[in-house]
């Protein structure tokens, strides 16, 4: 791990924030941060290409939106104490997910996971609704694909209701944040991959993508194939505004349950 990491805060009005967060999603793979008026991406790579998009988009609408940023640097000492003292443990479903100082739940299926770069705490709406749809659709034995793996807690989630796990993401700092979370854990894994759907022809029982809107749209047709004849599709990561772009996209499947939490929205499809 490097010995620091950029916090770049972008302020815009509370009407533009998931616009701005779409956007710096379109142009960055890792994990970003939001509030009411803010979009925070922490990186221990430099953030300038994302300062450059914000910058364009900052141009092209000129008084339409205000759009500010600041860039600070910081100890990632100081990140992670200072994360320890705010994150909290959840329950999503069957599953009850916790940093490793916070002890587990004996009714729950537990999943440890500490702050990391690509940190995945189930607190976000999608990765929320993604846990509840694990415990619905995934079983023992089945194989199931993460796509966009992050900090691999959804994969962990499979794992532990006993499914062969394979994962990948195209940031490798998500990469190895999985595997390390594996490793707390104790769960196993049959494949992790740098990249994305393509670089396999498996198919699986149950593939799951967690990302976005515009993502999902592109890679619409691999994650199709990648599903066995009776397999299940579970896309997320989907704001509620950009739900149509995806339904259009998936059409010619069976769209078999709608999950919404917040302004996030989960699909669950079928082969037709």
């Amino acid at each position: 791990m490097a010995s620091s990491y950029y916090e770049l805060v972008v302020d815009t009005d509370e009407k533009f924030v998931d616009l701005v967060s779409d956007f710096v999603c379109s142009v960055y793979d890792g994990a970003i941060e939001m509030n009411s008026t803010q979009v925070i991406v922490r990186s221990e790579e430099s953030v300038e290409p994302i300062i450059e998009a914000i910058e364009e988009l900052s141009s092209s609408l000129g008084d339409k939106i205000k759009l500010e940023y600041t860039l600070s640097e910081y100890e990632n000492s100081d990140w992670i104490e200072k994360y320890k003292e705010s994150v909290a443990p959840i329950e999503a479903g069957r599953f009850y997910i916790h940093p490793s100082w916070e002890a587990p739940l004996e009714d729950k299926i537990n999943i440890t996971v500490d702050p990391a770069l690509a940190f995945g705490s189930g607190h976000h709406g999608t990765t929320f609704s993604c846990l509840e749809a694990i415990g619905e659709y995934v079983e023992t034995g089945d194989t199931l694909l993460d796509v966009g793996c992050g900090s691999g807690i959804l994969a962990l989630a499979a794992a532990k209701v006993g499914a062969e796990v394979s994962l990948c993401d195209t940031d490798i700092v998500s990469v190895d944040s999985a595997m390390e979370n594996f490793k707390l854990n104790g769960a196993s894994y049959n494949e992790i991959w740098e990249g994305s759907v393509n670089k396999t022809d498996k198919k699986y029982d149950i593939v799951l993508a967690n990302i976005i809107a515009d993502v999902l749209r592109a890679i619409a047709k691999p994650l199709q194939n990648s599903i066995t004849d009776d397999g299940t599709l579970i896309l997320s990561g989907i704001l509620d505004k950009k739900e149509s772009i995806v339904l259009d996209s998936y059409k010619n499947m069976r769209l078999i349950e709608r999950k919404q939490k917040d302004e996030w929205v989960t699909l669950v499809y079928k082969r037709n």
